[in-house]
């Protein structure tokens, strides 16, 4: 397969579970966003909370473009409660504006993309990954659609549970 085709399924592939994500959370209410149905405790507003930036934003600027991680929340037990700090949403904070961050790393994420070869080895890769892992952008697509795919099931479990509405999948 050549570049230009496996770029565009990976692409495909990527763009379909970030749609997913956001059809899942579309006409929940803000009190339903903020609302833990599943016995872990993440919210649906927490979950794409963690997809901005435990995905997109690290993924794609971090480890791809090299841009620091000065995005990422201090981890505060008491506000966090057992789940990493990228998964909180202040009480004070819009979850429109949530939203809209998400839709914006995405963005921000494309243009990454787009600028960069498949093979294009990360910027800074962590040094805790297993030798070879991660080795080039086509692997950070693949993982970030798997790990975006598995968030957007997630979300479909939590809006069957605010609301009854289920998620075909054909």
């Amino acid at each position: 397969m050549d570049d230009d085709r496996a770029r565009a399924l990976l692409l495909e592939a990527l763009d379909a579970q970030r749609r997913h994500i956001l059809a899942a959370v579309d006409g929940l209410d803000d009190a339903q966003l903020r609302t833990a149905v599943l016995p872990s405790g993440w919210s649906p507003i927490g979950l794409v909370r963690h997809v901005t930036l435990g995905g997109e934003r690290y993924w794609f600027h971090t480890v791809m473009a090299g841009e620091p991680l000065d995005y990422w929340p201090v981890a505060d037990a008491a506000l966090d409660e057992g789940r990493p700090a990228d998964w909180r949403v202040e009480p004070d904070e819009s979850t429109d504006a949530v939203l809209q961050d998400y839709r914006d790393a995405v963005e921000r994420s494309d243009r990454i993309i787009a600028a960069a070869a498949l093979d294009a080895p990360p910027r800074m890769p962590d040094p805790d990954w297993p030798e070879g892992a991660f080795a080039d952008l086509a692997e950070v697509l693949v993982h970030v659609i798997l790990d975006t795919a598995t968030h957007a099931g997630h979300l479909d479990a939590a809006r069957e549970l605010l609301d009854g509405r289920q998620h075909l999948v054909l």
